[in-house]
């Protein structure tokens, strides 16, 4: 496939080299001058690119930035795609950590929803994924299918062909593809949820996603109520 990856740091990094050893065409960026990605492009084989180019005829895209800086996207930043590709969006909201206050994600907006509504893409093309393994058991950890120990890794995103093709990568990259539900249900994934940040396997990843509440906890919140 063509995959284009816009975030070139631990998740984005990582899927760059997992991705191009895999065979398929990556084009990487972040957000300074492709030069800054020549080291990687060396390594891997990947086409360092301006972030504006990285979607070109792909068919299938990564974002995987800080969530504040999904602000700073241009708009229509997907639309070279092919139609339809699925984008697998890695980001978490980390207010007090990081991204200071998104005041739709603070008020209940499932992140992901947020995410697919800056990018003025429909819900049934955005996909959650990769926002709770460790980057290193990313690239170190990925299992032929059947192994025993295989890490599951959540999909949240709309039933369809599209969501067919991210299992498939999923399987291909060495993990177990579990449904993480629709778009709108991807807070049971979010950071402070029981399967966030767990190497679990298929049984207990199920488990953990239907035990997961849609209250934020206070750790992943700009504004911590007082008592």
């Amino acid at each position: 496939m063509k995959i284009g990856i816009i975030g070139a740091g631990q998740i984005g990094g990582t899927l760059t080299r997992t991705l191009s050893g895999l065979g398929h065409e990556i084009r990487v960026s972040n957000s300074r001058d492709p030069i800054t990605l020549a080291d990687l492009a060396a390594e891997t084989g990947a086409t360092a690119v301006w972030a504006a180019d990285a979607a070109d005829d792909a068919d299938l895209v990564i974002v995987s930035i800080p969530q504040k800086n999904v602000l700073d996207l241009a708009p229509n930043l997907l639309a070279a795609a092919k139609p339809g590709a699925p984008v697998i969006e890695t980001n978490n909201y980390y207010p007090q950590q990081r991204d200071g206050l998104i005041a739709e994600i603070e008020s209940g907006i499932p992140e992901s929803v947020w995410v697919a509504d800056r990018l003025g893409l429909p819900a049934e093309r955005v996909f959650k994924v990769f926002n709770g393994i460790w980057w290193k058991h990313l690239l170190e950890n990925g299992k032929a299918s059947g192994e025993p120990g295989r890490i599951a890794l959540p999909i949240a995103g709309e039933d369809g062909p599209a969501k067919r093709q991210v299992f498939a990568l999923i399987d291909e990259l060495g993990f177990d593809p579990v449904d993480g539900g629709t778009l709108a249900e991807s807070w049971r994934q979010q950071p402070g949820t029981p399967v966030y940040g767990k190497d679990f396997g298929v049984a207990d990843t199920i488990a953990a996603l239907a035990q997961a509440s849609s209250a934020r906890p206070d750790e992943f919140r700009a504004q911590v109520p007082t008592t």
